[in-house]
């Protein structure tokens, strides 16, 4: 090893000499992230603002109370809406200045659930009255679903709504302990008003089912909970995660309400109790439907951000074997680290652009809702409900792969990673805890199944209905006609190789969710283990495999690219459905979908998906040396990560070295509890061991 070598300095040497590598243009692949040059330069200016704020700064939060952080959370969103309206933000600036703040905060669920929820559903009576209050924040709003002993359940809820005759009122009640409203977020002790999800009963004790209401909780003049409200804060959660927000609980005691509370705009109670019912049974999952669209995206960024710190910090840690330099090795170029580091950033670019599309199909669906059309709704749940799932388990797991990656710093709260997996990992259980969600995944497709295939299709041409399929279901064409199988794969060792054809690879994935309904609905009856996960996952990936297929055919014509940076981009899309036919290796196998046709051109192996291996591999080792212009693709400031490990210069060590001298125990030399604790202890030791040898210390 190279002696009188200063790592430190090393660290920023490698970080230029990596950026220097790259061949992309970071601006035009930045922009084309951001979905356009006025996008960027918004999120850029606000970030300016925003970073040099007091308010806003990070560098105590580690050490605050859970009090404290939840006090430093209301002030941040206070300043937020102060600059909003000093500033003249637009309610798209404000939102994408909130989305900024790093801390899951009270205002998120106002502006997530709260608010589409009531904009969507409410009358236009009330509609009048509180929207321009809920825009201005004049009121703040928590969405009111999830109870004490029913999450996923929502049919079961048991906080009731009961229409009084004689007054034309509802009277909101729990009226059992496990009816308690649960896990709400801004409830505790921030939201003046809520929208509750009750058991609608009419006249006579007829349960309608769940129903929305819109209730006030607290005074607008003096915050305390109104009469025959318990309400308060459920306590801290795992990992102290979602610190700052006030996720709560409560309980009503015979509420009463106006009767044009009821959020009535597609069913109705009439004066005389009479039920209107919906145009859709399904319509009141609007709002879930709304946070599941933003729960892709969020997965995409936060992915993005692990990703980020973890590739950075790989490519200026050196350890292990001497490379030709003479210096230890930078861990990125080993296999075992960048075929785990640069999947990930390939989902997290994957996922970023699909919640954006996402976002973009619920908007149209509450354009086309507000007018009565509900033709877009089954879609959009079967296809929420299974990317809610996929995204955020990946997440999770992709999140906690990059701060291994790390190593022991990696543990340090200083690499940021660490906090990121503590506010991703109960994605995978609100809005749908994810193994229940997959059923709803699962009804989609058999009924497409069955619509396609069973009795119900009796009178109807067949090609009429593969012509009708949804895109969530379109993999059930391949399934029309016996002629029909699987490709056959050319697992040569050169580029021609099948693996690294996109339009085969979404194929397999196709063929793969195709075969997999076909098990459920010839099984139905008597389900294997995990037919439910397995369904759900082939159809998600197959779904988000057509829609990869579609970016790979849009950077082409994307004006702002150039010709390298469409060929990296598709390369990093290409190893995103490299390594999900890779995962699911199991059923291709079990359903014999892999016809290959020399598996023993590759060397001597019998696997026959050696070569999917390979080719993964030889991706993987020809982007390393444009991961880091990937990475700064995404835009993350160093205010932004809030991680020593992951700073734009590279200068880790001393970025950790100066964190650490922040820590509170160092302020004194000798801490109090020397005196309390660890005096007694020396002593009471060096008493014993005096006894026990005769000698004295």
């Amino acid at each position: 090893m190279a002696t009188n070598h200063d790592a430190s300095t090393q660290n920023c040497l490698d970080m230029t000499n990596a950026r220097n590598k790259t061949s992309i243009n970071v601006l035009s692949v930045k922009q084309f992230i951001y979905n356009g040059q006025e996008e960027l330069q918004r999120k850029d200016k606000l970030i300016d603002i925003i970073s040099k704020d007091p308010v806003f700064d990070k560098s105590k939060r580690e050490w605050m109370t859970r009090t404290e952080k939840y006090t430093r959370g209301l002030r941040m969103i206070n300043r937020i809406h102060e600059l909003e309206h000093s500033l003249g933000w637009s309610k798209e600036g404000t939102a994408v200045a909130t989305s900024l703040l790093d801390d899951p905060l009270p205002i998120s669920l106002h502006m997530t659930a709260f608010e589409p929820v009531f904009l969507l559903q409410a009358s236009q009576e009330l509609l009048d009255k509180y929207a321009g209050l809920i825009a201005t924040r004049g009121i703040l709003g928590c969405y009111m679903q999830t109870e004490l002993a029913h999450g996923s359940n929502v049919a079961a809820l048991e906080t009731t709504a009961t229409y009084i005759l004689e007054t034309k009122e509802f009277e909101i009640h729990s009226p059992t302990l496990t009816s308690s409203k649960w896990w709400i977020g801004a409830l505790g002790k921030t939201a003046t008003h809520g929208v509750v999800q009750a058991k609608l009963i009419l006249p006579g004790g007829r349960d309608m089912g769940p129903h929305l209401f819109f209730v006030q909780l607290r005074s607008l003049e003096t915050h305390k909970l109104l009469p025959g409200i318990t309400a308060g804060d459920i306590g801290p959660k795992s990992f102290n995660g979602f610190a700052a927000t006030d996720n709560g609980f409560a309980r009503f005691d015979h509420v009463r309400i106006p009767k044009d509370q009821m959020l009535s705009k597609f069913s109705q109670v009439t004066d005389d109790g009479k039920y209107v019912h919906p145009p859709h049974a399904k319509i009141s999952y609007g709002g879930m439907l709304c946070i599941r669209s933003g729960m892709v995206t969020t997965a995409g960024w936060v992915t993005a951000k692990a990703a980020v710190i973890s590739i950075r910090y790989a490519t200026v840690r050196r350890q292990g074997s001497i490379d030709t330099d003479g210096l230890e090795k930078q861990v990125i170029s080993y296999p075992s680290l960048h075929t785990r580091l640069i999947p990930i950033l390939g989902r997290a670019y994957v996922f970023i652009s699909l919640g954006r599309a996402l976002s973009q199909s619920f908007q149209i669906m509450a354009q086309r809702l507000s007018g009565g059309d509900t033709s877009l709704l089954t879609e959009l749940h079967a296809t929420t409900s299974g990317l809610k799932v996929l995204c955020t388990t990946t997440s999770v797991q992709d999140i906690e792969n990059a701060r291994r990656s790390i190593g022991g710093h990696g543990y340090s709260a200083f690499s940021g990673v660490g906090r990121f997996y503590a506010d991703m990992i109960p994605s995978v259980t609100y809005e749908g805890e994810n193994f229940v969600l997959d059923q709803q995944v699962v009804r989609a497709a058999l009924k497409a199944f069955h619509n396609l295939f069973g009795l119900e299709r009796k009178t109807r041409p067949l090609t009429s209905t593969i012509q009708n399929l949804t895109p969530s279901s379109y993999y059930l064409r391949l399934l029309s006609s016996p002629e029909n199988e699987p490709p056959i794969l050319e697992d040569s060792d050169g580029l021609n190789s099948s693996w690294n054809n996109s339009e085969t690879l979404i194929l397999l994935l196709e063929w793969r969710a195709a075969l997999v309904v076909h098990e459920m609905a010839q099984t139905t009856q008597d389900p294997d283990t995990t037919i439910y996960q397995r369904v759900s996952k082939s159809i998600t990936e197959a779904f988000v495999g057509q829609r990869v297929g579609e970016m790979i055919g849009g950077l082409r014509t994307n004006s702002g690219l150039k010709e390298n940076d469409v060929a990296v981009l598709s390369q990093l899309y290409l190893l995103y459905l490299q390594t999900t036919v890779e995962g699911a290796l199991v059923d291709f196998l079990s359903f014999g979908i892999l016809r290959i046709s020399n598996p023993s051109r590759v060397g001597a192996s019998r696997d026959p998906t050696r070569g999917l291996r390979m080719a993964i591999a030889r991706n993987c080792l020809s982007l390393v040396p444009e991961v880091i212009g990937l990475t700064d693709a995404l835009g993350f400031s160093d205010w932004e990560l809030d991680s020593a490990l992951g700073v734009y210069d590279g200068n880790v060590y001393q970025a950790l070295w100066d964190k650490v001298q922040t820590e509170p125990l160092n302020d004194i030399e000798v801490p109090d509890a020397y005196k309390e604790s660890i005096k007694p202890i020396l002593s009471r030791g060096r008493r014993i061991a005096d006894m026990r040898s005769g000698t004295k210390l």
